[in-house]
């Protein structure tokens, strides 16, 4: 995909696009040829892209603000600390990329699954501040594909289980409209593309159902893993997996797979319709997950929510003017980094509460890559009753080689990933107390950070994890 900065130059509002998957996780990106193709071969990807919290809700609030869980005050899907009814009673959604960006002159849809919860306290045909165009389900009943009620701008369309009321076909459709329509009227535009794909129950789409009907699960080192004795009590409790399980494991996975084709599609819809509309050199394209997955790692049946690496490591790739193509960036990056890059791209003004980094240095291919970046991001959790099994809260740190995971319980987890990328060894109680005394430390320091000064205690390096100093 040849990009020409010479239509930026021309007009100094790009276009942006920004694509997301719910629970998708690296692995699975192998099964996306035309991702692979367009935006990873096309493109810069990010090799240590992380979540803040592993969850829908929160991942989604750190999206929209570009801020920590712990600033959001968004830990969860509840109500209580979490989902739409806490982001809309906080009114958070008062200043989020979607307002910046409209303040600046662009014209923004929001499509596809907003936050679990929605519209639930709110007037049922609420639409949130900044969003020009809007699709999204309501009281939660995108997730089976068919059967579905879209609030379209204020109006409430219901869909049907025609193979044409395929939910993710609908949402592609919606977009290409959106940008067909922005195009003729010749406004910059900020799409934001939510898919359900692959969260549970993973419904593909008819024409893709019988695909895969012998791929297999990852049988990684860490998958169903033998000897847990140094893992936290929630890991030792849990029994090997039976084979019941590896097999249901199995089914899940290969129905991930078969719903992520028509994402998959959908990026070529998209690429094409920019063409089409001579939008394509002047449109950057992000393509990235809320959380990741796990499925059978560590004896853990599939679900969210742990600082494994399934879970918080995640795939993340851009495209766009001046965007060098199949290149990758090491840098530590995550997902309070996507507001305040949306807004460097458009020129638009930003909040000071905003806890993450623009990426545009590392995207561009006529700029220096800055000497100084983050070596520490921030991981933690609230404990969630409806988990199994139930994950105790926790607060943590990767680093580019090292995790570090303290539990209210205290128990502690440490990897050194780069000798130990599955994380088999926890090294927590046999490494020199010092080092995890400074782990802990710099946790509690950015446990606390707020706006700069987030992006100040994450530049110093932690020392090495590894067990022979």
């Amino acid at each position: 995909m040849p990009w020409d900065i010479t239509a930026t130059k021309a007009n100094n509002s790009p276009n942006i696009v920004l694509i997301l998957t719910d629970d998708l996780d690296n692995a699975e990106v192998d099964y996306m040829p035309q991702v692979k193709s367009l935006m990873v071969d096309g493109g810069v990807s990010f090799n240590n892209y992380f979540v803040n919290v592993s969850l829908c809700c929160p991942s989604r609030a750190t999206i929209l603000r570009g801020q920590y869980a712990h600033n959001t005050g968004v830990y969860s899907n509840k109500k209580s600390d979490g989902s739409f009814i806490y982001f809309y009673r906080h009114g958070l959604e008062k200043s989020t990329i979607a307002t910046w960006l409209q303040q600046k002159g662009y014209r923004n849809a929001y499509i596809g699954k907003y936050f679990n919860g929605y519209p639930r306290q709110a007037p049922k045909n609420y639409v949130p501040a900044g969003w020009d165009e809007w699709s999204s389900p309501i009281y939660d009943s995108g997730y089976m594909g068919y059967k579905y009620t879209l609030n379209e701008n204020g109006s409430f369309v219901e869909y049907g289980d025609r193979p044409e009321d395929y939910s993710a076909d609908v949402y592609t459709s919606k977009a290409q409209e959106f940008i067909n329509q922005a195009a003729k009227d010749r406004q910059p535009f900020f799409l934001y593309l939510a898919y359900f794909a692959p969260h549970q129950p993973a419904i593909p789409a008819p024409r893709h159902s019988e695909l895969f009907p012998d791929v297999f699960a990852p049988r990684t080192p860490s998958f169903n893993e033998a000897d847990v004795e140094d893992k936290p009590k929630y890991i030792r409790e849990l029994p090997l997996l039976s084979q019941a399980q590896k097999n249901r494991i199995d089914r899940l996975y290969q129905k991930r797979l078969r719903s992520l084709q028509a994402v998959d599609e959908g990026l070529v819809t998209l690429v094409n319709t920019l063409k089409a509309n001579g939008q394509l050199d002047n449109t950057y394209i992000i393509f990235t997950s809320d959380n990741g997955y796990h499925l059978g790692q560590h004896r853990l049946p599939p679900n969210k929510e742990t600082a494994y690496e399934e879970d918080i490591h995640l795939p993340l790739y851009v495209t766009g003017p001046d965007v060098p193509m199949g290149e990758t960036r090491d840098q530590i990056v995550g997902n309070l980094d996507l507001a305040p890059t949306f807004a460097e791209l458009a020129g638009a003004d930003t909040p000071n509460f905003i806890d993450g980094r623009s990426l545009v240095p590392l995207l561009r291919r006529h700029i220096p890559i800055p000497a100084q970046w983050r070596q520490v991001f921030f991981l933690q959790h609230k404990l969630n009753r409806q988990t199994i099994p139930i994950i105790p809260d926790y607060k943590g740190l990767r680093s580019s080689n090292c995790t570090y995971v303290q539990y209210a319980t205290s128990e502690q987890e440490l990897y050194n990933l780069r000798q130990d990328p599955y994380q088999l060894e926890n090294l927590a109680n046999v490494i020199q107390p010092q080092v995890i005394k400074e782990y802990a430390k710099r946790m509690i320091n950015l446990s606390s950070c707020h706006g700069k000064t987030c992006r100040e205690r994450d530049l110093k390096p932690l020392p090495d994890c590894s067990i022979t100093q």
